[in-house]
């Protein structure tokens, strides 16, 4: 089976997108686990437990599911010899 390159980043990039987005929405109203907002706070610029800041962390997760997508399709393509 062949993966769609375009298919799998824009699926992944919605999930990890809409997963940063409530991670950060749900720390803001004192829920869930700060520690993981604080770590992915290291890898996205201003993501924080605020309702701004889930936005610009599922902006981020966007972009970041999107390219990690498309590579896993190309990886998997490449070495499955579809």
């Amino acid at each position: 089976m062949k993966l769609k390159p375009k298919k799998l980043s824009i699926a992944c990039g919605i999930t990890w997108g809409l997963y940063v987005l409530l991670i950060g929405w749900v720390a803001a109203i004192g829920w869930g686990n700060h520690d993981l907002v604080h770590a992915l706070s290291a890898l996205y610029l201003g993501f924080k437990a605020t309702f701004l800041g889930g936005i610009i962390g599922g902006l981020w997760g966007l972009v970041d599911g999107l390219i990690g997508g498309y590579l896993v399709a190309l990886f998997y393509n490449q070495v499955s010899g579809k």
